[in-house]
């Protein structure tokens, strides 16, 4: 059956908004605590996304099952995800460590699948996820950035890998395919409520609103918060999981990209191998089953 061609173009989409969003979010924090940024960021989704809500009048969760599915993929994702990559990333880490970080998440997601959403990873596939996890070791030991950064900026990005992986899964295991404006309304409600009462009792949430501020943040509202969390979704929704999520792969390279030109962070030669090999995992691993590379 041939896939429509707004799913064919979804992973391209997907990864360049995405890859953007640890260079451009640490732009952000050199004028806001990293939760506040998160809460103000998903404030202004939220504002985006309630009249269109209001317009459309798509269904909302049935049961109260299905609330709480959609508001523990929430809780995963928009706060335990993208709040501890913004909090490691203020403790220190820089975007592309907290990129490599985040894209251990195949590896996890191919360990636990099997047992968690019931799908097969095939040795075919498991060898383009090592490959992926080569290239990505890789990146990691040309930048030498990793051993230099705090254990604790470490741990909040790994904190986060663990949050994006549960909710990959929770929501391929137990996801319903709502409208967009239904899943996206209920968690950046469920994460700003999060994010926001956490900033409130631990950070000042002074911000400096700066041009470069506001520029930031037009980009995470839009393209990461409303138009590549759509994307991701609907991805995983449509394909196998373990697949969707061997796309992070990618992110590393493309965000190494943004974060040299946004931030100066440098790439040596041996880590954009590392991401020209963890590209060809990421080929390997989202190969259709029964069709040759």
């Amino acid at each position: 059956m041939k896939r429509p061609l707004w799913l064919v173009l979804a992973p391209f989409i997907f990864v360049s908004l995405w890859s953007g969003g640890f260079a451009v979010g640490k732009l952000t924090l050199r004028h806001a605590e990293p939760l506040t940024i998160i809460a103000l960021r998903y404030a202004i989704v939220l504002a985006i996304l309630l009249p269109l809500y209001g317009l459309l009048r798509p269904a909302l969760p049935a049961t109260r099952r299905d609330w709480a599915h959609l508001c523990f993929t929430g809780l995963c994702i928009q706060a335990g995800y993208f709040g501890l990559s913004f909090t490691a990333m203020k403790l220190g880490a820089s975007a592309g460590s907290t990129a490599i970080i985040v894209c251990l998440q195949p590896i996890l997601v191919g360990l636990i699948a099997p047992h968690f959403a019931g799908e097969r990873v095939g040795l075919y596939r498991w060898a383009g996820l090592v490959l992926g996890l080569a290239g990505a070791a890789a990146v990691i030991i040309a930048r030498s950035k990793i051993e230099a950064e705090s254990a604790l900026s470490i741990l909040a990005a790994v904190g986060g890998l663990l949050g994006m992986t549960i909710g990959t899964l929770w929501e391929k295991r137990f996801g319903i395919a709502y409208h967009p404006v239904t899943s996206n309304l209920v968690q950046y409600g469920v994460g700003f409520v999060a994010c926001f009462l956490v900033a409130y009792t631990t950070e000042t949430m002074v911000i400096d609103w700066h041009p470069e501020l506001v520029g930031a943040l037009v980009y995470l509202v839009i393209g990461n918060s409303l138009i590549a969390m759509s994307l991701l979704l609907a991805m995983i929704r449509a394909g196998e999981v373990s697949r969707v999520s061997a796309l992070f792969f990618l992110v590393p390279p493309m965000s190494a990209l943004y974060a040299f030109v946004l931030l100066g962070e440098a790439m040596p030669v041996l880590g954009w191998l590392g991401m020209a090999a963890a590209a060809a995992g990421v080929a390997i691993a989202s190969r259709q089953p029964g069709k040759t590379p």
